[in-house]
């Protein structure tokens, strides 16, 4: 199966495709086959992290892909453990090394870590790898407007994306807009929130039998049309087509509307506010 991937244009100059696939929880022999398969799917945004511990998964499905590598935009993320000026540009290489890649297409700061207060070290460090030609594109994840702005302040370079948990139940309107308004990419994690309740909700399940689509796709599609580049997680073949499968309809206003209507205040599923939180 091969999908017409659309592609949008981050401020470096690089392209990246609308939709991927995240790659949490997939190791091993069996998720070097899930990622295999999803390449023989279509999909060519890969999406992993050092914290992950499966960028070796990731390469290993790379090298037996038979495709070109510039085919292929592949993703990682410093731990916040490395933010550390020297130790980051180490870790780079080693997650170089641990998915045997001579580049990153993207590489991410996972998150500010605003108490360890590492974070603009840690950035200026993904600026070296980027000036040494180990990645190609620089950017974050789960970052405020405040952090956003200090690394632009201190470094004079912003990220092409930012990261965000966004899905119905949390759409970040007001981040997903100063990012925007900052020509910053909005990446979604866990768009389906981790197939939890949302995929249960009646809102949406009326809107996915309109289609005759899944609620998934439904999310997805919102997803895409909210200008957001979507990560969702799946090891399994039908539903990584499914995924995959969003860019043959289209959500009324209205729809959109209903969607972003079930926003909750605070809908993070594990209560991890970026202004608080301290990944190690």
């Amino acid at each position: 199966m091969m999908t017409n991937i659309p592609e949008w244009k981050m401020h470096d100059g690089y392209n990246i495709p609308a939709t991927g696939l995240g790659t949490y929880t997939l190791k091993g022999e069996q998720g070097v086959e899930s990622i295999s398969a999803a390449i023989k799917n279509g999909y060519r945004l890969f999406d992993s992290a050092i914290r992950y511990d499966n960028e070796g998964t990731l390469g290993e499905a790379v090298k037996r892909a038979g495709i070109a590598r510039e085919d292929l935009f592949l993703t990682s993320k410093l731990r916040a453990q490395y933010y550390d000026y020297d130790r980051a540009l180490e870790m780079i290489q080693e997650s170089l090394y641990r998915a045997n890649l001579n580049y990153w297409d993207l590489y991410l700061l996972h998150w500010p870590n605003p108490k360890q207060d590492q974070y603009v070290e840690a950035w200026k460090a993904l600026i070296q790898a980027q000036k040494n030609g180990w990645i190609r594109s620089i950017g974050v994840c789960n970052f405020m407007p405040e952090h956003l702005e200090r690394l632009e302040e201190e470094t004079g370079v912003k990220p092409v994306i930012n990261q965000i948990e966004l899905h119905p139940y949390f759409s970040q309107e007001e981040q997903r807009a100063y990012n925007q308004a900052h020509d910053i990419i909005t990446q979604a994690w866990s768009p389906l929130e981790r197939a939890g309740s949302v995929l249960d909700d009646e809102t949406l399940q009326n809107i996915a039998n309109q289609h005759n689509q899944s609620v998934g796709q439904v999310i997805l599609r919102w997803i895409f049309q909210l200008d957001t580049i979507s990560l969702p997680r799946s090891s399994n073949t039908h539903r990584q087509r499914e995924n995959l499968n969003i860019f043959n309809f289209e959500l009324s206003e209205e729809e959109m509307q209903k969607i972003n209507g079930l926003t909750r205040e605070n809908g993070r599923m594990a209560d991890q506010d970026p202004r608080e939180y301290e990944e190690y």
